[in-house]
């Protein structure tokens, strides 16, 4: 027992706070009507009805029905939540039985007042519970405003059927408040409560949904890194690959230098790869430009740098720019015939200027396309980048099989209010905790 005990202690410490709050509030539906019937049936049962026969049978059998209504209530209170939460129908003809259970309490009550057998304030008891374990189902399937209306016609109908009994005077008069009374508790404590349940499960889907994007746009990035990574250094690995062919063939020694050369690159994108998938890797601009520069010569395409280095721009500006300048370089060695190609840095006040030119273009870099599938996947992922710093890219031909790509960062006017370097620690830090919505869903759970 003591172990049944402590599993079910567990588990209610393992439920979600929002599993509790709807735990309290289904419980709250559940316990309510039978509240009512013990408190309002039961005390004129031994007061106010006359100890004779006839009123205690009457009463008995109204207590019973007001019983098995209170069953029948809790047997609706799962589909009625469900219903009004929108995750299923309700189905209509589970109210018929709780509607004709209060037909027959009315008519039982109506037979009590009859044989006088019941005094005044026990008759408003009794006509104010009769609609309880029926309302409190009926005000989760209907607007506010019908139930309005249902209300009072129900308290027409209690009205008319007391009154039809010989219920006369201010006891008649009192039967209307009473039982608009019921109903109108029931409303302001059962529909609040839902509704701010179902407000909260909405908000808790919308945190899963945002979750789920998350991890969708984190996937983006990292199709996107590995791409910018490897793109590269795979087309510098086919083409020394090709060139230490060419010198194995010609029987040239040169070929295991390549050879070599291509190991190292390799092992370096082995590495590459598993800072991506830490998610620690950052291109640095200074670092790309010296690369690319080394690899655009080996291939024997004269790369010239002209213009600032970049080394005051703020982290991820340049970690933007050096990821335009990989792309850049790998799409000139992997379309056209280029011979030179030329990288402008301008950087000013207001913004900050990256430019790569090379001749040779053909038709696949004429028409734009130059990711590495042909479809333009490297410079969407480029743009991307940018537009998380309000940057832009434009790609295409400039004319004389010329084509040119240029990135343009807008920078951020100093503050004179804030320390030197507050400002780049703000780049180099929050931006690139936002750049990683999985880290933020964490840390917000």
């Amino acid at each position: 027992m003591l172990t049944r005990v402590r599993g079910w202690r567990r588990g209610w410490q393992e439920r979600s706070k929002l599993e509790r709050i709807d735990l309290y509030s289904r419980l709250t539906v559940l316990v309510i009507p039978w509240l009512f019937t013990l408190s309002w049936q039961l005390v004129p049962l031994k007061k106010d009805i006359r100890h004779a026969s006839l009123p205690l049978a009457l009463g008995l059998a109204l207590l019973v029905v007001c019983l098995a209504q209170c069953g029948l209530s809790n047997r609706n209170v799962r589909p009625s939540y469900a219903h009004y939460l929108g995750t299923s129908v309700f189905p209509r003809r589970r109210m018929a039985a709780p509607l004709a259970l209060l037909l027959v309490g009315l008519g039982l009550l109506a037979a009590l007042a009859a044989v006088d057998g019941v005094g005044g304030a026990g008759l408003l008891l009794m006509a104010m519970n009769a609609p309880m374990a029926l309302v409190m189902t009926q005000v989760l399937l209907v607007p506010v405003r019908t139930f309005l209306v249902q209300s009072l016609a129900l308290v027409a109908l209690t009205t008319g059927v007391l009154a039809a009994a010989g219920v006369r005077g201010g006891i008649l008069a009192g039967v209307v408040p009473a039982t608009l009374f019921g109903c109108v508790l029931v409303l302001v404590s059962v529909r609040p409560s839902t509704w701010s349940l179902s407000v909260m499960w909405q908000a808790e889907e919308a945190r899963d949904v945002q979750a789920r994007l998350a991890v969708a746009e984190e996937r983006l990035r990292f199709g996107r890194d590995m791409h910018d990574v490897l793109g590269r250094n795979l087309a510098v690995i086919a083409l020394k690959s090709e060139l230490a062919v060419e010198l194995a063939q010609r029987g040239r020694p040169q070929a295991v230098d390549q050879m070599v050369e291509v190991q190292r690159i390799a092992r370096a994108s082995q590495q590459e790869v598993r800072d991506v998938v830490r998610g620690y890797r950052e291109a640095d601009l200074s670092t790309e430009l010296a690369g690319a520069t080394g690899v655009l010569r080996a291939a024997g395409i004269e790369c010239a740098v002209v213009g600032d280095s970049g080394a005051e721009l703020a982290a991820p500006v340049q970690a933007a720019l050096g990821w335009v300048v990989r792309e850049a370089a790998t799409n000139v060695l992997r379309h056209g015939d280029p011979r030179h190609c030329t990288i402008r840095l301008a950087a000013s006040a207001d913004e900050v200027v990256l430019g790569v030119e090379n001749d040779g273009a053909s038709t696949t870099a004429a028409t734009g396309e130059q990711g590495s599938d042909g479809s333009g996947s490297g410079l969407a992922g480029l743009r991307e980048r940018l537009g998380a710093l309000d940057g832009s890219l434009d790609a295409g031909t400039a004319g004389d099989g010329l084509f040119r790509l240029t990135a343009r960062i807008p920078l951020p006017r100093p503050d004179p209010g804030r320390k030197p370097g507050a400002a780049s620690r703000t780049a180099s830090g929050d931006v690139s905790r936002t750049e990683d919505p999985v880290a933020l869903v964490e840390e917000r759970r």
